[in-house]
């Protein structure tokens, strides 16, 4: 019999209609307590110890959100938020899994909770390199980079690729696989902050913007001259609207988010440039990363690989922990929304 038979967990209390509300008689979550029920063969508990920050989260609880359209299951309303993590085997029925164990899965916002063994997987330290990377670089942020640039837009050393969102995650992921893994013969990053943007430069695009002075698009016209044949779009909005028009004919663009318009339910901003699909032939490509996380192991070998090499940067500066108690889980979330973070955003439970 466990001795842990309570957690407390952060459930879905209603579907935000725009931003999130995390104060207030009406918030989008509620804190609760709730049995942790007895393990059955095969299922170990855990307890978590960090928590993935990811935009994509946002459309798991918009109120927009059609079951049968989304990858994943909805969050509804009652359930825990769904997050993955890294949490630590505290129990186990299962051959697979020792005490003591890390793992990265899906525990979601909560302090304890059970799962299959097989929906887990045991962690693999590297010297060096916290644990964290495995939620950021090495996790499915680099994979969704790698995945994206090499089977999705296929790029190659002759493409000139823009990144939006380039200091986040996936962004400087992609940055530095364009540049430095696959050779691409420019790399146009767009970032929220000058600061950003320097940094951004350091991981090897050969230029950054900032996407706030009213100078911007100029600027990016003139970064762009000649055009370019890959837009990487995290964000979606205006930016991608306008770079519909600085792609060269046949350009690709790799619809990996839309981050500016996950709290906008009411005032989603849509597509004016649309017409230069038509007239450049160009071909927006959507994508999900579980649709080829069975190369996850390998992608991670070859990160890993690299960065042992010196060929890409991962370290302080690729990802922002954020130590939370467990009270203010949604509001270190929410840091996503206003470009708080560099690099991937996690969230460190205090003990």
């Amino acid at each position: 019999m466990s001795t842990i038979t309570k957690t407390k967990r952060w459930v879905l209390r209603e579907k935000p209609y725009g931003e999130p509300v995390l104060g207030g008689d009406e918030p989008t979550f509620t804190l609760e307590t709730a049995d942790i029920p007895a393990l059955k063969e095969g299922e170990v508990l855990l307890k978590t110890l960090y928590l993935s920050n990811d935009p994509a989260q946002r459309s798991w609880i918009s109120p927009l959100a059609e079951a049968e359209r989304l990858y994943l299951p909805p969050v509804q309303v009652g359930e825990t938020m769904k997050s993955i993590g890294i949490a630590r085997v505290v129990e186990s029925r299962s051959p697979d899994l020792a005490i003591g164990d890390l793992v990265t899965g899906g525990p979601g916002w909560t302090e304890y909770s059970v799962h299959d063994s097989k929906d887990v997987s045991v962690l693999d330290p590297q010297p060096g390199l916290p644990d964290t990377h495995f939620l950021g670089a090495l996790g499915l942020p680099g994979f969704t980079a790698y995945y994206a640039l090499t089977q999705i837009v296929k790029a190659k050393s002759t493409d000139a690729i823009v990144v939006s969102g380039a200091a986040g995650a996936v962004g400087n992921m992609v940055v530095q696989i364009a540049k430095k893994m696959i050779g691409c013969r420019k790399v146009i990053g767009i970032a929220g902050t000058d600061e950003k943007c320097r940094w951004v430069e350091k991981l090897g695009a050969d230029v950054c913007l900032n996407y706030n002075p009213p100078s911007f698009k100029q600027s990016l016209t003139q970064a762009t001259e000649g055009f370019v044949e890959i837009y990487f779009d995290n964000v979606g909005g205006e930016i991608l609207d306008f770079m519909l028009s600085r792609l060269a004919k046949f350009g690709r663009v790799a619809a990996s988010g839309t981050i500016s318009n996950y709290n906008r339910d009411s005032d989603i901003t849509g597509l004016k440039n649309f017409y230069q699909v038509i007239t450049m032939r160009l071909q927006i490509l959507g994508f999900i990363n579980i649709d080829w996380i069975d190369h996850l192991p390998e992608v991670r070998a070859l990160l890993v690989d690299e960065w042992k090499k010196g060929n890409i940067i991962i370290g302080d500066e690729s990802e922002m922990v954020i130590d939370t108690d467990f009270e203010d889980i949604p509001r270190t979330w929410m840091m996503l929304y206003s470009g708080g973070n560099t690099g991937k955003l996690v969230t460190k439970l205090k003990e």
